[in-house]
């Protein structure tokens, strides 16, 4: 499923993020930037240990207690087919009392910004926070589509951003949000 929005496209895919071909790929990643479980172990197991090497290289200087929820660094793609990874960390569900929804918008929203700094044309992102974090998967697809479509809408360094959905279910919630978003 594709949309133009300005220049760029917004793609929703179902398919394993490791394996898609954009200048940039996005880690939902745990503060730590270690590494985990879910898209991030995937992402630092397929990329190998060059990734970890510059995420402990950003602990060491920029980031001494952890990457912040919301926030987002850049490293290599190391032996991904991207060239970058965007590490950004996604909230942890609370029940939504939390400011989760601002701040799963800020991890969407910084990695763009810093895609479109780092001179990134083309950026992948999973469904942030809606495995191990959490969140449902409904409102996620919301903030997700949402935010991509007012960032493509303002700015115009990006050619395309997808939506990078692991399940059949997950594709369909994300396409259903869209299809509404977009009218």
């Amino acid at each position: 499923m594709k949309f133009q929005v300005g220049n760029a496209t917004l793609e929703l895919i179902k398919a394993d993020i490791t394996d898609v071909e954009a200048d940039a790929i996005v880690n939902a990643a745990n503060s730590s930037l270690m590494g985990g479980g879910g898209v991030d172990g995937s992402i630092h197991r397929k990329g190998g240990p060059k990734i970890l090497e510059e995420c402990k290289r950003i602990r060491e200087t920029e980031w001494p207690d952890g990457l912040p929820t919301g926030k987002a660094v850049i490293t290599s793609g190391g032996n991904l087919k991207a060239k970058h990874v965007i590490h950004t960390v996604g909230p942890v569900w609370m029940g939504g009392f939390h400011v989760e929804a601002e701040l799963l918008k800020q991890a969407y929203r910084n990695s763009l910004k810093l895609a479109s700094a780092k001179g990134v044309k083309t950026v992948a992102f999973p469904s942030i926070s809606t495995g191990a974090y959490a969140y449902p998967i409904e409102e996620a697809s919301r903030i997700a589509v949402g935010t991509v479509k007012e960032f493509l809408e303002k700015e115009d360094k990006l050619d395309k951003v997808t939506l990078v959905l692991f399940s059949d279910r997950d594709l369909k919630v994300y396409s259903e949000t869209a299809s509404i978003l977009f009218g």
